[in-house]
């Protein structure tokens, strides 16, 4: 076998060009599939895994999908919305320790996401750098954000509006950046957390006023100045940026029973609190639903493999079809190499020989291809991991 590896090798370096072909043709087909394969299965770790620490989600009536994808990678927006009277229902019963997520507001195209400390707690989160949520106005960003945006503690962040058209709708908000969250490569690392008051800033909740009683007072804001009592007209700013001078005049507007909630993480006690909660929560008359992130999660990917199989298919289609051209090749190969071995069977060489060195030709051929393959897929999931 050293004189058939030996013929091989030289015979592959005579036809350099025809062997560059030949490995690059068969190493871009196993490529596909083996990079294809990796994503998904990492993908579906990702994804299991994060439902698996999150086992029950609560939220609106309406898609049990676009409920789950809320609660556990803030991306879309629930049907209906929850008040912060339904979680402290369900804080009442016992069963689980709820914590309230409201996300609508985007910073920079990163999500903003209102909640409250527990979550930190729940999900582990601590800080690499800075301070955690202490007053209104304050946030705390996730590490992939804080890397995109250059942000580090102290810096300002401005949310994006809602609709620039919308004149009358209410202002930006300017938050102030306390701390900087440690990296857990999961999806808390793209977001900008905020507390729950700050988050309904944005909806006009509450809201601060201008000082109008002091002498360095824009008059086109003043209706009516008497000497007890200065009244302002419409053209008084509300504040977008807490500030330690301005934080005093933030004031609330209505129910706080009736404040909105987006979806709410529910901590269970044990198994048998999370059955008997879900249970308050079927029937025609429920006004929520509750859901156990792991099914939703596994019924969503059981969607994506259908669509799977398909690729699979391709993928074995295009593997056969790449055998027989390799065959095609192979065979023109060996009609056009007919005076070498002729020679080669003058000289004394068996055909048992010139047949154990095509074979050789083809194994590393194909080993440098599964090489150069599995090199290309390694890289890709890397650069997959980066991003």
């Amino acid at each position: 076998m050293k004189h058939v590896w030996f013929l091989a090798w030289q015979s592959l370096r005579f036809n350099r060009l025809q062997s560059v072909i030949v490995i690059i043709g068969l190493a871009v087909p196993l490529y596909l599939p083996l990079t294809v394969n990796g994503l998904v299965a990492r993908y579906q770790s990702g994804l299991l895994q994060r439902a698996a620490t999150t086992p029950l989600v609560a939220g609106g009536l309406g898609s049990r999908f676009d409920l789950v994808l809320h609660a556990l990678y803030f991306r879309g927006k629930v049907p209906r919305l929850l008040r912060m009277a339904d979680v402290e229902a369900v804080r009442d019963t016992g069963y689980a320790a709820p914590i309230p997520l409201y996300v609508r507001y985007t910073a920079r195209r990163a999500p903003i996401v209102g909640t409250t400390l527990d979550y930190f707690t729940f999900r582990r989160l601590r800080l690499a750098r800075g301070e955690p949520l202490l007053e209104l106005g304050d946030c705390v960003l996730g590490a992939e954000v804080a890397a995109s945006l250059k942000l580090a503690p102290g810096d300002r962040l401005m949310t994006d509006p809602e609709n620039v058209f919308d004149i009358a709708g209410s202002y930006p908000v300017k938050l102030r950046v306390m701390g900087i969250l440690a990296a857990t490569g999961t999806p808390d690392d793209a977001v900008v957390f905020v507390d729950l008051k700050t988050a309904w800033l944005g909806d006009g909740l509450a809201h601060g006023h201008s000082d109008v009683t002091g002498t360095n007072v824009d008059e086109s804001v003043v209706l009516n100045r008497a000497s007890t009592n200065v009244t302002a007209n419409a053209a008084l700013v509300e504040f977008t940026e807490v500030t330690t001078q301005t934080l005093s005049t933030f004031h609330f507007h209505g129910d706080p029973a009736e404040f909105p909630v987006s979806a709410v993480i529910l901590a269970a006690k044990d198994e048998k609190s999370a059955t008997l909660l879900r249970g308050r929560y079927q029937g025609p008359e429920a006004t929520a639903q509750i859901l156990a992130s792991r099914s939703v999660v596994e019924e969503l990917l059981g969607l994506v493999f259908r669509i799977k199989r398909f690729f699979d298919a391709n993928a074995v289609l295009v593997g056969v079809a790449t055998a027989l051209f390799l065959l095609l090749v192979v065979l023109l190969s060996l009609r056009l190499r007919r005076p070498e071995m002729e020679t080669l069977f003058r000289l004394g060489c068996a055909r048992g020989l010139m047949a154990k060195r095509v074979a050789a030709e083809l194994l590393a051929v194909g080993a440098v291809s599964l090489a150069l393959a599995l090199l290309g897929c390694t890289a890709t999931m890397a650069l997959v991991s980066l991003w």
